[in-house]
Formats: C-alpha cells, sequence, structure tokens
C-alpha cells in the first residue's frame, strides 16, 4: 500500500514539475527606433489572452509565457510589434513611430472610433503638434493648427481671452463651440496647456449632433494626459521665463513736431501753439507709448505625475502661471490643480474615475475702447509729472483726457476667480459588449471684480474730490447628469457599436452689484455716504432635458454608416416650443480595401470618401426668458389733482409664444487620403452650412408704445467653404527627422434671409462714439455678418476745379463745401450728395481664406518647430487713425499729418488738415479709416536640445531638454494699427460681441515674447 502511495505521489510530482516545464520568464528591453532610448509604458501581452505586463521606466519586462506564444507590443502612436517566443533568450524589441495610424483611436461624443471608421469630419490635434510646453494658454495653442477652426486675440492683455470659431459665424448671440473636457461641459481656458492630450474638434453636424443644442457652433473635446496601468511612476516638471515687449510703436507727433504743426495751423497746444504768449516747444517731450508699455516678463511652472497598478491608474499636475502686461498696472496670476484617475475591480468588469480641475485666478488692470485712444492722443508737450498741479500730475487743457500714468495709478482694478470642474463616472460591462455609464459633471465659477479710484485732479477731465468704490461678485453653478449604454460587436466582417442616453443639465447664475461715492480715504470698503450707495442683484435658471442614441455599422472595414438623433428640451421656451430633435446621418466608403484598388495599395495606405448630413440647435440669447412679460413700474397717471401711481406688463417688448429653436443644417463631402507607408497625409472637405430661425432683436412699430426689442426666429445665415490639411512626415539618414504640415480654409459667410421687421430691416453695429452714420458694421440680408458700412472715397480733389466739375445731373455741386485736397466721395444711391444714404457694403471683417504651416524636425538631440500662421480677405476699421488724422479731435496726432495737402505740397495723398472746415474730411463712417487686415506671422519659432540619455542616468533622469522659443516674432502685414489679430472684444461698446470683429478701437497690442525653458523627466 505504501508502495502505491509513493508511486502515486512521485507521479503527481513529475505531471506538476511537467506543467511548471511549459512555462518560462522571458525578459527584454523596448527602445524607441529613432533614439534608441528606453520605452516605458509599453503593453506586452501575449496574444489572445489576457496575460500581459507594462515596461518599467527602463523599458524593460518580464512576463511568464509558453513556448511558441505571441508577444504583442503596443503603444499609441508607435507601430505594434509581434514576437514569436521560441526560446528563453531576451526579446529586444525597437519601435518606431506609426505615420499611418490607420487604426488610431479618436474621440468623439460619448465614445471612441477607429480613424478608419470615422465617416463625419472630425480633426485632431495631438501633444506633439499643440505644442502647449510653450504656450502660456490652451486656445492660443491651438491657433492656426486646424483647417476651419478660428483662433483670435481679444487683445494683448493677460487677463483677455480669445475667439474661437468653427465654420464661420451665424448668430448674433454666441458662436463660441461647446467645449467638452474629460466627457463633461467645460471651459477650454481653465486647463493649462501642458495638461492637454490631445484635442478632437467635431465640425460637422454628422459628428457634433450627439449633442444637439449645444452643438451649433461645433464641439471642441479635450483629452487631458492620464496615466495607465502597471506604468511606472513618472514625473515630468516643465518650466519657462521669458520677457515680453510690444513689437510696434505706432508713430506720433512729438513734443517739438507738435508744438510746430500747432503754431503753422493755428492750434492750441497747452502753450505751445498758436495761443497768445505761446512759446515754441522743444525737445522729444513725453513718449507716451514708452511711458506706459514697458518690458513685461512671464514665468511658467508645470509639474505633473502619472502611473498605474495593475487596477488602476492616475495622473495628478499642479501648474503656476505669472503674466505681467505690457501696458503698465496689468498682469495676470492662476494657479492650476488637476487629478484624473480611474480604478478597476470585479475582474474589470466595473469601472470608477473621475477628472478634477481646479483653477485660482488673479488679474489687474482694466482696459475699454478708450485705453489705447488716450495714450496716443495725449499731448506729448505735458510731462508725466507736474510739480505745479498740487495733486502732481501733468495735464492738459486742450483735451478731455486723464494722463495716461496718472489714471492707471489712479484707477485700481483687480478681479478674482475660483473655477472649479469635477467629472465622475461609474461603468460597468452588464455582459460581453454591453456597457453602461453614469456619469456627473459638475462646474462651479465664482468670480469677483473690484474697481477703487481714488481722489484725483485731471484738469480738463475731472477732479475727484472722494474715493470711489465699485464691486460686483458673480456665481455660475451647473450640474449634468448623464445615463448612457454602448454595445459594441463585430460578427465576421460586421462591426456595430450602439448607443442611447438620456441626459439633465441645470444652470443658475447669480450676480451681485454695489458702488459708492465719495468714501472715505484709505477705506477700503463700501462704508460713507449711504445716499450715493447703489446695489442690485440678479437670479437666471435654466434647465435642458435630453434623449439622444446613435448606430455606427461598418462592413468589412470597407463600408461605412453612422446615424444619430438627439431631442432636447429647453425651460428657456414655452410649452409646445420647447423640445426640438437633431438627427444626423454619414457614411464612409474605404475604397482602398476594395479588390480593384489592390494595384495601388503599395501606394495609398488608406483612400477614403465621407459624406454627411446633419442639424444641431442654439438656444443661446440676451434674455433668459424672451416669453415672460416684465412688470414695469412708474406707469402713473394724473387724476384731477392726484396721481395714480401704476404698473403695467408688455412696456418692454417680449418674444412670441413661438419662439423656438435656431436650428442649423449642414452638408459635408471629404476624403481622407494617406500614402507612401504614412509619410503622406491628405484630408479634403467641403461644406455647407445653413442656419436657419436665426434668434434676431426686432423692434417693434414705434406706434405700439413699446421699447425695447423682441428676440424673435426671424433670420437665415449660410457658411461654405472648403478646408485642405496635409502633412508629410519622413527621414534624412538615420539621425535626421523633419515634418511639413499645412492646412487652409476658405469661407464665404451671408445673410440669406430676414423674414421680420420689415423689406429693408437690419441691426447696426459699432457707431464710433456715436461718429458712425447709421453704424459702421452692419447685419443684412445679402451681405456677410457685421459687413462695414461705409462710404466709399475717390481719391482727394487735386484742385477747386475737380470740386466745382463734380456734379448730379441737376448740375449742382454734389460736394459743396469742400475745397481742393479735401476727399472726394462716390455718390453710390445717384441721389446728386453724400450723405448716410451712400453709406455701403465695402469689405467684411470675415476672412476668405486662412492658414497655417508648420515645419520641423530633429538632428542628433537637436529639434526645430516653426509654426506660421496668416489670413487674407477680410477688412479692419482703424479707429484711432480716424480720431488721430481726420481734425475731428483735440490732443496729439499722427505723423502722417505732416503729410497734408497744401498748396506747397499738393503731390499727395494725405487729404487737407483743418479743424475749423473741411467736414467732409471729419467722417468717421467712410472706407478711409477701412484698411486690408491680411497678414502673414511667424507665431512661434521653438529650438531645442535633448541631452543624451547616458549622460544622465547616474542623476537618476530620464529626459532632459533645454530649449529656447520667440513667439509673435514677425508679422507681414499692411494694417497700420498695432495688430491685425482681432477678434471679438467686450470693450467696443457695441450690442453684440459679432460688430466688434475687425474693429480697432484702441485695442491693447499684443505683445513679442521671448522664452527660455527646460522640461525634465524623473
Amino acid at each position: 500500500m505504501m508502495k502505491k502511495i509513493l508511486c502515486l505521489f512521485f507521479f503527481l510530482c513529475l505531471l506538476t514539475l511537467s506543467g511548471f516545464a511549459q512555462e518560462i520568464n522571458i525578459t527584454g528591453t523596448v527602445t524607441e527606433a529613432s533614439t534608441n532610448e528606453p520605452m516605458p509604458g509599453v503593453t506586452v501581452q501575449v496574444k489572445g489572452t489576457a496575460n500581459g505586463t507594462i515596461s518599467n521606466i527602463d523599458g524593460q519586462y518580464t512576463i511568464q509565457v509558453k513556448m511558441n506564444d505571441i508577444l504583442v507590443f503596443s503603444t499609441i502612436g508607435m507601430k505594434t510589434v509581434e514576437r514569436k517566443v521560441s526560446s528563453n533568450t531576451p526579446i529586444n524589441v525597437s519601435m518606431a513611430e506609426d505615420n499611418v495610424q490607420l487604426d488610431q483611436v479618436v474621440v468623439i461624443g460619448y465614445g471612441t472610433v477607429k480613424k478608419s471608421h470615422l465617416s463625419g469630419a472630425v480633426s485632431s490635434v495631438g501633444t506633439k503638434e499643440l505644442n502647449g510646453d510653450i504656450a502660456t494658454s490652451a486656445a492660443t495653442a491651438l491657433q492656426g493648427k486646424i483647417a476651419g477652426v478660428s483662433v483670435m486675440s481679444s487683445s494683448g492683455n493677460p487677463n483677455d481671452g480669445t475667439t474661437i470659431n468653427v465654420r464661420g459665424i451665424s448668430s448674433l448671440s454666441n458662436n463660441a463651440p461647446l467645449f467638452v473636457v474629460d466627457g463633461a461641459f467645460g471651459d477650454i481656458n481653465m486647463i493649462d496647456p501642458n495638461d492637454i492630450q490631445s484635442i478632437e474638434v467635431l465640425k460637422d453636424a454628422a459628428a457634433a449632433a450627439i449633442y444637439g443644442s449645444r452643438a451649433a457652433g461645433g464641439v471642441v473635446l479635450i483629452t487631458t494626459k492620464a496615466g495607465r496601468k502597471e506604468m511606472p511612476t513618472k514625473v515630468d516638471v516643465n518650466f519657462f521665463t521669458g520677457v515680453q515687449q510690444n513689437p510696434k510703436k505706432l508713430n506720433v507727433l512729438n513734443g517739438e513736431e507738435y508744438s510746430r504743426f500747432a503754431r503753422y495751423y493755428g492750434l492750441a497746444a497747452d502753450g505751445y501753439g498758436a495761443e497768445s504768449d505761446a512759446v515754441p516747444f522743444t525737445g522729444e517731450g513725453t513718449d507716451w507709448q514708452d511711458v506706459m508699455l514697458n518690458t513685461a516678463m512671464v514665468y511658467k511652472a508645470n509639474v505633473g505625475i502619472t502611473g498605474g497598478s495593475k487596477n488602476a491608474s492616475f495622473s495628478a499636475s499642479g501648474g503656476y502661471l505669472n503674466k505681467e502686461g505690457i501696458l503698465r498696472n496689468s498682469s495676470h496670476e492662476s494657479y492650476n490643480i488637476r487629478l484624473k484617475s480611474d480604478f478597476s475591480f470585479l475582474n474589470n468588469r466595473v469601472t470608477v474615475g473621475e477628472s478634477l480641475i481646479l483653477r485660482l485666478a488673479e488679474g489687474k488692470g482694466g482696459t475699454d475702447q478708450d485705453t489705447m485712444n488716450g495714450l496716443l492722443r495725449f499731448p506729448t508737450v505735458i510731462p508725466v509729472f507736474d510739480p505745479t498741479n498740487t495733486t502732481g500730475w501733468g495735464t492738459s487743457a486742450d483735451i478731455n483726457l486723464p494722463n495716461p500714468y496718472a489714471i492707471s495709478e489712479v484707477n485700481d482694478i483687480t478681479s478674482e476667480s475660483t473655477q472649479i470642474f469635477l467629472n465622475a463616472y461609474l461603468q460597468a460591462e452588464i455582459i460581453n459588449g454591453l456597457k453602461y455609464k453614469l456619469n456627473l459633471g459638475m462646474r462651479r465659477n465664482h468670480t469677483k471684480n473690484r474697481n477703487y479710484t481714488g481722489a484725483y485732479d485731471l484738469g480738463t477731465y475731472g477732479i475727484n474730490e472722494a474715493p470711489d468704490l465699485s464691486e460686483s461678485f458673480s456665481s455660475f453653478d451647473s450640474w449634468v447628469l448623464e445615463n448612457t449604454l454602448n454595445y459594441d460587436r463585430t460578427f465576421g466582417k460586421h462591426t456595430v457599436s450602439a448607443m442611447a442616453g438620456y441626459s439633465a443639465q441645470k444652470d443658475k447664475s447669480y450676480g451681485l452689484n454695489g458702488s459708492n461715492s465719495d468714501i472715505p480715504k484709505f477705506i477700503d470698503t463700501m462704508t460713507g455716504n449711504v445716499t450715493t450707495m447703489k446695489s442690485s442683484s440678479s437670479l437666471y435658471e435654466q434647465a435642458l432635458v435630453s434623449l439622444f442614441g446613435r448606430v455606427m455599422y461598418s462592413y468589412d472595414d470597407r463600408y461605412l454608416l453612422s446615424a444619430s438623433i438627439r431631442r432636447d428640451g429647453s425651460s428657456r421656451f414655452k410649452d409646445g416650443h420647447r423640445f426640438g430633435s437633431f438627427p444626423s446621418i454619414s457614411v464612409g466608403w474605404n475604397i482602398n480595401r476594395e479588390k480593384f484598388f489592390r494595384p495601388l495599395e503599395n501606394i495609398f495606405d488608406q483612400v477614403k470618401l465621407r459624406l454627411s448630413y446633419g442639424k444641431l440647435g442654439n438656444q443661446e440669447m440676451d434674455s433668459y426668458y424672451p416669453t415672460l412679460s416684465v412688470v414695469s413700474e412708474g406707469m402713473n397717471y394724473l387724476q384731477g389733482n392726484s396721481i395714480w401711481f401704476g404698473k403695467l406688463p408688455f412696456v418692454n417688448a417680449v418674444s412670441p409664444d413661438n419662439l423656438t429653436w435656431e436650428n442649423t443644417e449642414t452638408y459635408n463631402i471629404g476624403l481622407d487620403v494617406t500614402l507612401l507607408n504614412g509619410k503622406l497625409a491628405l484630408t479634403a472637405d467641403a461644406y455647407i452650412k445653413n442656419t436657419n430661425n436665426v434668434l434676431l432683436p426686432i423692434p417693434y412699430a414705434s406706434s405700439t408704445g413699446i421699447s425695447g426689442l423682441s428676440i424673435q426666429n426671424a433670420g437665415q445665415v449660410q457658411n461654405k467653404g472648403i478646408e485642405v490639411s496635409a502633412t508629410w512626415r519622413s527621414s534624412i539618414g538615420d539621425k535626421a527627422n523633419y515634418y511639413i504640415g499645412a492646412n487652409l480654409s476658405t469661407a464665404n459667410n451671408q445673410v440669406t434671409k430676414i423674414t421680420a421687421g420689415g423689406k429693408y430691416m437690419s441691426i447696426s453695429g459699432y457707431s464710433a462714439h456715436g461718429a458712425g452714420g447709421r453704424g459702421i458694421n452692419m447685419f443684412k440680408k445679402g451681405h456677410s455678418m457685421s459687413y462695414f458700412n461705409l462710404i466709399e472715397t475717390d481719391g482727394i480733389f487735386r484742385s477747386i476745379e475737380e470740386v466745382e466739375n463734380y456734379k448730379n445731373s441737376k448740375g449742382e455741386l454734389i460736394q459743396p463745401g469742400a475745397q481742393a485736397g479735401d476727399v472726394r466721395y462716390k455718390d453710390w444711391n445717384g441721389d446728386g450728395k453724400i450723405d448716410t444714404n451712400d453709406q455701403h457694403d465695402v469689405g467684411s471683417p470675415l476672412p476668405n481664406f486662412t492658414f497655417g504651416l508648420r515645419l520641423g524636425g530633429d538632428w542628433n538631440n537637436f529639434d526645430l518647430n516653426i509654426f506660421i500662421d496668416g489670413v487674407a480677405g477680410n477688412k479692419i476699421y482703424n479707429y484711432p487713425r480716424y480720431c488721430l488724422e481726420s481734425g475731428a479731435f483735440n490732443g496729439n496726432l499722427s505723423t502722417n499729418v505732416a503729410k497734408s495737402w497744401r498748396p506747397d505740397n499738393p503731390n499727395t495723398d494725405m487729404p487737407r488738415f483743418s479743424k475749423s472746415d473741411g467736414t467732409d474730411n471729419k467722417l468717421a463712417y467712410t472706407d478711409r479709416w477701412l484698411e486690408d487686415g491680411s497678414y502673414v506671422r511667424l507665431k512661434t519659432i521653438d529650438i531645442g536640445y535633448t541631452f543624451p540619455k547616458q549622460w544622465l542616468q547616474k542623476a537618476m533622469i530620464q529626459h532632459l531638454r533645454l530649449y529656447v522659443s520667440m513667439e509673435n516674432l514677425l508679422t507681414l502685414t499692411k494694417y497700420t494699427g498695432y495688430t491685425p489679430d482681432l477678434g471679438e472684444s467686450s470693450s467696443a461698446s457695441v450690442s453684440y460681441n459679432v460688430f466688434s470683429r475687425g474693429i480697432d478701437q484702441g485695442r491693447y497690442p499684443i505683445p513679442r515674447t521671448f522664452s527660455f525653458g527646460i522640461q525634465l523627466g524623473l
């Protein structure tokens, strides 16, 4: 019996040992092909099984396998490598960059899709193309990188943002795209560009329709950096410091020139002109541009840490930005904290995760449309300080503007903001292929603004005997709850992906404002004179509920179909008109998968044709509750000797009960081509985008006695264009790699219909401080939105005979007040006179053509990246030049006025200067002040050196790169102002920000920046 037991034991031992003998440990190192540096975080998996591991920070791995197993090495952006296990010797792998990336996963709404299966118009920018390491904001990093996406600067103020539009503008109220950050609605301005992994832009309605009413302006999906499971902990540090300068000075008269010019034309010049007892001024005087526009510093730091374990991954970062403004007493300081993690359990069937971003910002300084204008117009004969003035400031008796230096010191303008973004989710795999996801997104923005104005005596500008204080507080709270089901399955050659979801969202905005004047000095709170104290508050709420679904189908990776629909309900409309449905459909054909294409498969990696149609919605307008009437007080009536105090509804305009969604329909055809093993990639799209039921402000007839404007569905706007992008990547020998990327787009914008307000209904925009006639720009049928509405000039009158010969059909002088040297205007409407009826379309602020060009490469650890962008076909209205050259204003003037027509200077194109006559030369609403806004700009140059790995190993450093960068280095343009890069501005005094496009009312200059930085990996 004992022998049998021993034999059985011996047999089992042999069996166990034989089982173990079948498994072996394989080790190895994964390196990057072009640099031969170790690659951490590469997934090493036994093909067809869940057995896998991740390479460590030195690129090394260990995995237990069986003989003849196949190891699959994969990571994002690199070509997948397979190796068969034939012995227990180490398997070292070198991975090359995947230029083709047909199986690259692209983020779309509520999911992802392989790039080869994408049938909508979606453009993507990765970390390398974004070059966020040298950018101070995510929006500016995106500028010029994607065809059809316009990113323009509001100004050079470090506290101002940018204007981002996808495929043009179509609404007066809001044309901004929807920003989705890690799956929840967010704000691009609160994200550190260092933290961005990729940006996808859903450009056509087929791609964006899954977001329904929010997506009329396009959708920008931002994915922040994340860790990976079983990834070694890694620390990345990026720091740079730079110097900012004003790249351009405008030529105005110095002190001596100003005095001499004033004496010649008989003008007052603060005691140095034609006044009695005046004396000539000698010397340069005060250069107010040098006084107010200074060299400024910028500092930016970001520290990120990523890693992961078997069931979890994380990524955390902290950022700091300190950006001084080149204009005195303006600055921006902000802190960013980000945390992103996920945890899986129950054999990876359940995953929970979150993305948290906290941003604290403080800004100093405020600018309006008179800030830069005042700086240019303030007389150069006035000193900054004047000891004869009781307050010590230099003041002018000839101009109603403040000493620029003094007003920057007297005004203490600050803003503080706290932004919190949180997106948390739970995802569970119910059965194979079917996943449920619960997503909760929350946003909270708190902003505090403070404006303290001290006591001052600034001459003709005014006297403030006691300080004033105004403060405001605003909060925005939003939550969104989404439930989605996703089903993905492959049946042979058929691939199906289906998604259905429900969403609920609520927004709440609160504002509190207070002000007081004549408060005691050295008191920073709103105490003192209670009779001058004012306060007000506001509260708005809105809600959205949505049902949505999408089906995507692929047959044999050749034929692609995607269809989606979303139904949104908004609290801003009345019952019966609250819900809108937004469908889309797109098809794609991978032509290179066809049998007839096989002779060309060695050249072409992909040839894909795309067609799409979709419908989007928009509910953005000035009023939260446009169809509800507010009771107005003060409707009093005198009855005999008594006053009857009354209140009435419908005194102010309300919208009709049938007010509903603005909707946008887009038709798109596209072509994607990749060839030569991924070296060359081409994408082309053509689209037509019709926006119907545009929400427009329509006035009531004056006979109704109703004031204000009624928001109505009363217009149609069309945008159409072509977009092309191309990228070439290649190498020269073994050590040099290079790339060239270009994108360009054409755009045409037109208001095609206005269905209310009468046949000639139009909406006026910028007024040039009330001097703009019928409006400098306008919204009207048959023209582009915000087209320039000006009288056309026709040179100048060279002699009095030309004035006398310029007559109408009745023999009357068309410009009876003109003299030799004055501007000649075209009688556009043919009525024989020049007036506001001759204002007409003379150009658009919207460019016909935009482009971006990226080029660079690396050689022997040196790298170079260059980015150039530009626009063409747009116009800019130069209001500062009107102030400096027209003669309509007191104060300093442009040096161009010295070239004005005079009897002894007849051969000039500069009109006659006069402040006492020549009123035609002082008109603001003419194209004399309209300039070509086209430009080509060398946006960034980035030169770096990466230290060899072997130099750093002893210091435990994985990566070290030093770099220098230059931003806004050179701009080629005919525009004579500070900068032609003019997005929308909130300081232009217009009813809708759309009308501030192409209006230079005195914008803060965009600085030129020189930076030095270091990137460190541990």
